[in-house]
């Protein structure tokens, strides 16, 4: 039987890792690593495509075995934080009692994208009347041209509901040979100023991103492979490179997007915070109910209508190098070792140093001169590091297991001079690097944990990236938290990027939305990730309702193949699934049980009891966990019920749980949070606000599941 392979290509800020994984079995076949071309004339696409000849080479794949390439970029980003954009021209439309309006909210004028750099753009108000066709429209494109415009923009007030316009001045520009976005194409939400904000960044990228797309996709076809091109989204899914040519602002934020997609698809993390550490910084974002927390991007500080993973930036790494103030350790970062252009300590040769080779020097202009480094015999500068990583290795920090081939004697020696040099135990130097750089992350751990209502017993600290064995086993041992690293965490991003979900968000505004409302923006999302090459079967959707705002969301996601995997999977009996749940729950055996099940997931519960206040109160909570037939945890829930029951029953059983676990506040009645296991899937009805909602997507949800099919219900009251 021929292999089924995906490749995954992950573009970071100093390597470009490429890895091809067998889809029976999530097998690495093959995984190589190329320095990252941001210098080269093709930018980082060179990179891609070296890349994936090298992997294919080495691994010996043949083409007809490949069945999708996906690839984060780093190019969207780096062009915004660099100017590197096309001055856009803006056509404005609208009516005439509302043109002093429109023209406020439309005319941005130049904006700025980071300090220092500016996206320069030029206005037109064109009024819709009788006098506006197509000879018009071509003079006004011609004149933006003239002023300096590379690529135009139509956003009309209320383009939302009537595109037409907007459509019309794009497939005119697109027909004089210019790019072009409609507003509306970007985002179905109300506001003028901002959806116009977003068509303009979006079209300044195109230029530079289409000659990226068009030169990767043309290396890939000469390849001789046929399969899906599929670009990482800043949310976490995967588009293909069609939807990346009209739309590139969705691949912002995609290299720090591939880490979470592994985190979710390959680590398998229902619940905790991913800690992507590198050679330079750490990203840190939230999974909570196996999903990634999304929030609306900004760009130089300006709000845009683009959902991107919420990922918190901290400059501290597995590369970051120590500071010094007299004889301690003062600091540490956020210059790494790669900025500065030095070797590990870890990974050289040299086996002994003294005290004398010790030096504090200025990596970079502008920068403090009290970083350490090392200056061997005869060099004219510093040309070793000593940084995280050599701590955690000192101090036995990074599990043997992960293979990593490092100098023990030199990590050794190394830190037996510093502790000359500093006049301190070597001890002492490695666990203080190690604590400030935990102090680092710690602030923004804590405000993830608040801001998404994380209870601390559900946190795993998950480590993935290079640098991740230096730096997460110590913080989770310093805050108390369990841990551990991702597989191959080396190559965690560029295996996300393979494994990436295709995923897409529809967003609107809707005043009291009714179910036929859910039910339309459920089908059209479903109907765009199909575009992308979703298989129907593996389309799951979630829909919430914000009643302050007047939106409403609704998030597919699908695959592009069937999953095998699973069907070659050996499934866990009874007894080891309640084991499992034991392990998880820290408790005995014998108080846990199986309340339902499907074919492929079981809902565990087990009653436990807290104290408060000093042991005068008590309380019990049943504590639910949802476990697949492979034993991976896929939901928890601390108080919550089980209905297990069968599918022609669920929507009058669910009509009961609301209306016994609704709760009432200031803001009114509170629906539970439900979940409904059906067969492999978690169907999440959380997001909706009114019972008719519930039950209308119920319906939708279940209509094509046979009567008697096991459904279980998973509810709790909403906190």
């Amino acid at each position: 039987m021929a292999k089924r392979i995906k490749i995954g290509i992950d573009v970071g800020g100093t390597f470009t890792h490429a890895v091809a994984i067998d889809i029976s079995n999530y097998a690495i076949v093959g995984k190589v690593c190329v320095p990252t071309t941001h210098t080269d004339r093709e930018g980082v696409a060179r990179g891609v495509v070296e890349s994936l000849h090298l992997l294919i080479e080495k691994s010996h794949l043949n083409p007809d075995e490949i069945i999708l390439i996906a690839h984060s970029t780093t190019q969207a980003t780096n062009a915004l934080l660099e100017g590197d954009v096309a001055p856009v021209g803006v056509i404005a439309l609208g009516s005439s009692r509302l043109n002093k309006i429109i023209q406020r909210q439309s005319d941005l004028g130049n904006i700025e994208l980071a300090p220092g750099k500016f996206l320069r753009t030029f206005y037109t108000y064109l009024e819709i009347d009788e006098s506006l066709k197509e000879p018009r429209i071509r003079e006004t494109i011609s004149n933006l041209v003239a002023q300096g415009a590379e690529v135009i923009v139509a956003s009309q007030a209320f383009g939302i509901e009537n595109p037409e316009r907007e459509e019309q001045v794009v497939q005119i520009a697109t027909e004089m040979g210019y790019l072009a976005t409609a507003a509306s194409q970007l985002s179905k939400l109300y506001g003028l100023r901002i959806r116009t904000r977003t068509a303009v960044i979006n079209a300044s990228m195109l230029p530079k991103m289409l000659e990226t797309a068009n030169l990767t996709e043309k290396a890939v076809r000469e390849s001789g492979i046929n399969a899906p091109l599929m670009i990482m989204r800043s949310d976490g899914g995967i588009m293909d490179i069609n939807e990346m040519r009209k739309r590139p602002i969705l691949s912002m934020l995609s290299g720090p997007a591939a880490g979470v997609a592994a985190a979710l698809m390959y680590v398998k993390v229902s619940d905790g915070i991913f800690l992507e550490v590198g050679g330079t910084s750490t990203d840190i974002s939230v999974i909570k109910h196996g999903k990634p927390q999304v929030k609306y991007a900004q760009v130089g500080g300006n709000r845009l209508f683009l959902k991107t993973l919420d990922v918190r930036t901290v400059g501290i790494a597995g590369g970051s190098l120590p500071r010094l103030a007299g004889k301690r350790i003062s600091d540490v970062g956020p210059r790494s070792a790669h900025i500065a252009n030095l070797s590990y300590v870890a990974f050289n040769p040299a086996n002994d140093y003294s005290a004398e080779q010790f030096r504090t020097f200025q990596p970079m202009s502008g920068d403090p001169s009290d970083y350490l480094a090392i200056q061997l015999d005869g060099e004219e500068r510093p040309r070793l590091a000593v940084t995280t990583t050599e701590a955690a290795y000192y101090l036995k920090e990074v599990p043997a297991e992960l293979g990593v081939e490092v100098n023990q004697s030199a990590i050794k020696a190394c830190f037996a001079a510093l502790g000359k040099y500093l006049q301190q135990s070597p001890e002492k130097i490695a666990h203080d690097i190690l604590t400030i750089a935990t102090r680092k992350i710690e602030p923004t751990i804590d405000q993830l944990r608040r801001e998404y209502k994380l209870e601390r017993e559900f946190i795993h600290l998950v480590g993935g990236g290079g640098g991740a064995p230096a730096l997460v086993p110590f913080a989770a041992h310093q805050l108390g938290f369990e841990h551990f690293l991702a597989e191959n965490c080396q190559i965690t991003s560029a295996i996300g990027a393979a494994l990436g979900i295709i995923r897409d968000t529809i967003e609107k505004n809707i005043i009291n939305p009714s179910p036929a409302d859910l039910l339309a923006i459920r089908q059209e999302a479903v109907t765009s990730v199909q575009a992308m090459g979703a298989i129907p079967e593996s389309i799951e959707v979630s829909i919430e309702v914000d009643n302050r705002n007047k939106r409403v969301q609704a998030i597919a996601t699908g695959s592009s193949e069937l999953r095998t995997r699973d069907l070659s999977i050996k499934k866990l009996t009874t007894e080891d699934i309640l084991t499992r749940a034991a392990q998880i729950l820290k408790t005995d055996r014998s108080q846990v049980k199986i309340e339902g099940k499907t074919a492929f997931l079981f809902a565990i519960t087990s009653v436990q009891t807290r104290k408060h206040f000093f042991g005068l109160f008590r309380e019990s909570l049943q504590q639910v966990r949802v476990i697949d037939h492979e034993g991976i945890l896929r939901l928890q829930i601390n108080d919550g019920s089980v209905v297990a029951t069968i599918a022609r029953e669920v929507k009058s059983q669910t009509a009961t749980i609301i209306e016994k676990l609704t709760t009432y506040g200031d803001a009114g009645a509170l629906l539970p949070d439900l979940f409904l296991l059906c067969a492999a899937k978690i169907i999440d009805l959380s997001g909706l606000v009114e019972p008719s909602q519930v039950l209308a997507l119920v319906e939708i949800e279940l209509e094509k599941v046979p009567p008697t099919e096991p459904i279980v219900i998973v509810a709790a009251k909403k906190k």
